[in-house]
């Protein structure tokens, strides 16, 4: 199937269990769910994939016109779904892919039915009333460096993003990550990420939600979850006691504890 070429598609578990759909962040790929997929496959069908521009994905699928709004993010995501005829899935959103999950479960209903979303952000500027952690100054700063001399941003901004200093193998792995993808897609998914604003969208969701954010993190900072929590009505706020913005590989126990609760508690 071209979808499943495209996107890397990758599906584990059981085939009768309700559909968990895995959604990766910027800079990453399907991988960074590896710890996450044991506990979710004895009685979930897991689905896992990579957005075109990253990972295994199909690089001459990606389009600059289609992937400069998080709709085409958003669309990989819908086709996925479609292509493997999915209903009523979970989708587990993390950082950005969290707003993507938003936009795919307002798109086809019938095929997304709840939402975790790992370290959301809904926008990473901040605005009058609300805090998303940097300036526009400090966007524009992040997004010429990046520009400029991609593989020195990423070494220099994966262990800042994973945080855990302590533990300097989360960070090298992140930076491979980084490193790993196409300089030139990576800059389009990145003005994407950080210059989106999905703050009305939040107010659309409709389906049972899961916020998880970190006691510490530099790219959604305390308060963000709060905000995503309460512009979501009847939405879940959990906060994990970890630092970095990748709690699914420096705490995974404590992520997938509060992931297979929350599916636990589902119709």
């Amino acid at each position: 199937m071209e979808i499943e070429h495209r996107n890397n598609i990758t599906v584990v578990g059981d085939p009768q269990g309700r559909p968990v759909v895995l959604a990766h962040g910027f800079g990453c790929d399907q991988n960074m769910w590896r710890l996450t997929v044991p506990a979710l496959a004895e009685k979930h069908r897991v689905v896992l994939f990579d957005y075109v521009g990253s990972g295994r994905s199909d690089p001459s699928a990606f389009s600059e016109d289609r992937y400069a709004s998080l709709d085409g993010y958003a669309q990989d995501v819908v086709e996925v779904c479609e292509a493997l005829d999915l209903r009523d899935a979970v989708f587990v959103g993390h950082s950005v892919s969290a707003m993507t999950g938003v936009l795919a479960a307002d798109a086809v209903p019938e095929r997304i039915g709840a939402l975790v979303m790992v370290a959301p952000s809904p926008r990473y500027i901040d605005d009058e009333g609300y805090r998303g952690g940097f300036s526009a100054g400090d966007i524009d700063e992040l997004l010429a460096s990046l520009e400029s001399n991609y593989l020195g941003w990423s070494s220099a901004m994966a262990p800042m993003i994973m945080g855990n200093p302590e533990r300097p193998e989360l960070g090298e792995e992140l930076t491979d990550s980084f490193c790993a993808t196409d300089p030139d897609m990576a800059r389009v998914f990145a003005r994407t990420t950080f210059l989106s604003d999905s703050r009305d969208d939040l107010e659309k969701v409709t389906v049972p939600t899961l916020v998880l954010e970190c006691a510490q993190d530099v790219i959604a900072p305390r308060g963000v979850g709060a905000f995503v929590h309460r512009a979501i009505p009847g939405s879940t706020l959990v906060t994990l006691d970890t630092t970095g913005h990748c709690p699914h590989l420096s705490a995974p126990e404590a992520t997938n504890e509060a992931i297979t609760g929350f599916l636990a508690g589902l119709r």
